[in-house]
């Protein structure tokens, strides 16, 4: 039985940055879950659906999404064609939003999720690993910021990549996208009961890390 470490948290918290650097830090395999539903958003995208069309984005769901590791690091594949480098664009991003919420989506990639976890020592973050994916996780933490923050961090991402948009507009999307994750019927996001708080609004990478690695093994 593998060892859990489940990270939650709304988007721009910084949950794939942190688990990434905990996961070298602990010698835990990465599973960034978020990449998973970004993957069948990217295959969504590709036959030309809109996030509002439930039955036709259900009726898309046969593709194939797996994970594999290239020295280490994690990479999605799309019924064989590694896609990792098409995952972090708003575009695929609020499609994977307004998907992740249907639950023949998210049954679609659950199994694949939790055998990973019985097989090995794995750090996963997402927006309900420690409520629903691995509820028996041996450490959960709730990685949050405030809108402001998380925001200014993701306009400073993408603006590094040449990506034009405004700080008020990822404002907008990231409490949408907040609203949306909180809101959803199935699996919403919500801080576990034994899930540790951390607000890293006023804290360094370094102490983030340094303080979620204090609480694992």
């Amino acid at each position: 039985m593998g060892y859990n470490v489940a990270i939650d948290g709304p988007a721009g918290a910084g949950k794939s940055t942190i688990a990434k650097l905990v996961a070298k830090e602990k010698g835990y395999i990465y599973v960034d879950t978020g990449a998973m539903y970004r993957g069948l958003a990217v295959h969504f995208l590709k036959k030309g659906l809109s996030g509002d069309d439930k039955k036709a984005v259900i009726d898309a769901c046969d593709a194939k999404v797996t994970i594999g590791y290239e020295n280490g690091i994690q990479q999605i594949y799309l019924n064989g064609e590694n896609i990792t480098e098409q995952l972090r664009t708003e575009k695929v991003g609020n499609m994977a939003s307004k998907t992740s919420v249907i639950p023949e989506v998210r049954a679609k990639l659950l199994e694949l999720q939790r055998s990973l976890a019985r097989e090995k020592d794995v750090i996963m973050d997402g927006r309900d690993i420690g409520t629903n994916i691995l509820p028996d996780a041996d450490v959960k933490i709730y990685l949050t910021a405030s809108v402001e923050t998380r925001a200014k961090r993701r306009y400073e991402e993408l603006s590094a990549k040449g990506e034009h948009i405004t700080l008020e507009k990822i404002m907008t999307d990231i409490k949408e996208r907040d609203h949306r994750d909180m809101t959803r019927e199935v699996a919403p996001l919500k801080q576990a009961e034994d899930a540790i708080l951390v607000d890293s609004s006023n804290m360094t990478i370094d102490e983030v890390v340094r303080t979620i690695c204090d609480h694992c093994r």
